[in-house]
């Protein structure tokens, strides 16, 4: 049996024969483990796979380590937050050069910088590992090594053909590095098995993976550890860990693979699938609806409190009811138990979980805002834009932003509609004409991260952040320094040839993205109407009747078709607001699945 070590951070091979050589305590925990199940140690031959140098011969600048740092070192990659703080503080106050960046940064976070921000050196590691996997039965990866053997088996999926994958300590997940996969994860199907060793109290950017892998030959193990110390990221406690004995090296011991298969099949029943790139409009009809509607009028300052966010929500069900949802697929929250926990929670529901060809609408009704938000050095770089939840504060987490919001949505299949529809604006608050309108306008001190003060012009004017937008995960400037809800920036590549190139190189679409029905575009507000004495939303009122009136001409139209002539009702209503319609273009140009 040949086994093939892939280490993870750390510069662990400058160690190798002297007392903390990390090969020898990986051999002792696989000889240990596999003996547990009557496996001779004679029988086992190791490999390591090498690739510190490749590491050392890539040139990275200073700015390079520190966005890595900044990303790794918040989530406690090295020592505790204080030693970040001061670390950090001291680099940024003067310490420019390559050579008085620790080496403890340089081999963590610094690493992961290199791997994200240099598509050669990536290139470089895949290479490697092809030429080592001849005659392996086992490969096993921790930690960044995990990120680059992912790499070359999506890349290369028959590479690992009737062999077994374990991944442990794995950063897989996390959509801090998520995005150089171009936003989505795939099974690796020619896997005889991939385990996934997870411990939930690992803090070096770990993730799970069993939301988002749900392939048959994938399982994810429960290898849970709390030692002294922060990190908890130790490669041999994973792989001795009692769960990864009894399952992993039993199964590769020979001893249980089909009481393995049978559980995972029984578990895996009602979601396995295989997340192939299957155009929307060929999907086959659904028979699992979930709608999710929200809406909050009674915000605790009276001053931003609305009065038709609920009527919305009651208008929406009884359209969607006569559209064919179920009472019993049709959740509600509203006012004081719409709070940013309560939300989420409930996002869990509506799309946890979801299949090809199923169908989830949600549907929200209330303020918007945008929050300028802060990096990990509490600098302001970016505007986030957000729902506001009842217990909303103007932080990031009492709100319900694109970075929380894609978490949920961007791994759903591409062959599921999830259509999301917003009646709120995002551009600021205000009274007008008797009517009251969707946006929150930031108080002062939130406010003033936003701008700066112009001593030329005598004047506070607008912060520039485009300069200082990084995408960590792809490694280039973006432009666009305000994170719209529902278009997962952080995960997409806005290069035009990069973006084709990762479709090429991964063989899928990028992160699933949802139809974004909005009631206005962005430097526009969103209004009330008062329909007698009844007050509406605007935009929902005319979505509703627009959507009744189409039932009764038994007509079914397309995305485009729809918002068109919603736009079309406001405008003849006097309502200076133009529903904004985003998404896939195959999908806006298909029919409304549940106008039928």
């Amino acid at each position: 049996m040949k086994i093939l070590c892939v280490h993870g951070v750390g510069h662990k091979e400058k160690d190798i024969g002297s007392k903390d050589d990390f090969t020898v305590a990986w051999k002792n925990a696989v000889i240990k483990s596999l003996g547990t199940w009557g496996v001779a140690e004679k029988k086992l031959q190791f490999e390591f796979l090498h690739y510190d140098q490749l590491f050392e011969e890539a040139g990275i600048g200073p700015d390079d380590y520190a966005v890595g740092a900044v990303e790794l070192l918040t989530s406690g990659v090295v020592h505790t937050a204080e030693d970040w703080i001061n670390t950090v503080a001291g680099w940024f106050g003067g310490k420019r050069d390559l050579a008085d960046i620790p080496d403890t940064v340089r081999w963590t976070a610094g690493m992961v910088a290199q791997w994200a921000a240099d598509e050669e050196l990536r290139d470089k590691l895949v290479k490697n590992l092809y030429d080592h996997m001849d005659g392996c039965d086992i490969v096993l990866a921790h930690s960044l090594g995990t990120l680059f053997c992912y790499d070359a088996f999506l890349r290369k999926p028959e590479v690992l053909e009737d062999k077994y994958f374990v991944s442990f300590g794995s950063q897989i997940g996390n959509p801090a590095v998520r995005g150089v996969y171009h936003g989505y994860l795939l099974d690796i199907k020619p896997a005889k098995r991939w385990f996934h060793l997870y411990n939930p109290y690992d803090h070096v950017l770990t993730a799970p993976l069993d939301d988002h892998i749900r392939a048959e030959n994938f399982i994810q193990v429960n290898a849970q550890f709390d030692s002294k110390g922060l990190l908890n990221h130790d490669a041999e406690r994973y792989l001795t860990h009692p769960q990864t004995v009894n399952t992993a090296w039993r199964e590769m011991a020979g001893q249980g693979e089909n009481v393995l298969k049978t559980r995972a099949l029984k578990a895996l029943s009602d979601v396995a699938t295989r997340r192939t790139p299957t155009p929307l409009p060929g999907a086959a009809p659904s028979t699992n609806r979930k709608a999710l509607l929200i809406g909050i009028n009674d915000y605790p300052d009276p001053q931003n409190r609305l009065e038709g966010c609920v009527n919305d929500v009651f208008l929406m069900s009884s359209v969607l009811q006569e559209c064919g949802f179920a009472p019993e697929d049709i959740r509600v929250v509203l006012d004081s138990r719409a709070t940013a926990s309560g939300i989420m929670d409930r996002l869990h529901w509506l799309l946890d979980g979801t299949q090809p060809g199923d169908e989830r609408v949600l549907f929200y009704s209330g303020h918007g805002a945008q929050i300028p938000a802060l990096n990990p050095l509490d600098e302001p770089d970016h505007l986030d834009e957000c729902l506001v939840p009842y217990d909303f504060d103007w932080s990031r987490e009492r709100a319900i932003t694109d970075k929380q919001f894609n978490e949920l949505y961007s791994q759903l299949p591409y062959d599921c509609y999830f259509v999301a529809i917003f009646d709120c604006c995002h551009s600021g608050g205000m009274t007008r004409a008797g009517s009251r309108t969707r946006g929150l306008v930031p108080p002062d001190d939130i406010r003033h991260r936003a701008v700066r003060w112009d001593a030329d012009k005598a004047m506070w004017i607008p912060r520039n952040f485009a300069a200082r937008e990084r995408n960590l995960t792809n490694g280039i400037v973006v432009g666009d320094t305000l994170h719209r809800l529902g278009h997962a920036q952080a995960m997409r590549i806005p290069d035009k040839n990069a973006h084709k190139k990762a479709l090429e190189t991964y063989g899928h679409h990028g992160p699933y993205l949802p139809v974004l029905m909005q009631a206005c575009r962005e430097d526009q507000l969103a209004s009330e109407y008062r329909h007698g004495v009844t007050s509406y939303g605007a935009y929902t009122y005319c979505l509703a009747q627009t959507l009744r009136s189409l039932r009764n001409d038994k007509k079914n139209p397309d995305f485009l078709t729809l918002s068109g002539k919603v736009a079309c009702t406001l405008s003849e209503l006097g309502f200076d607001q133009v529903p904004n319609l985003v998404g896939p273009k195959v999908v806006l140009g298909s029919k409304v699945p549940w106008v039928k």
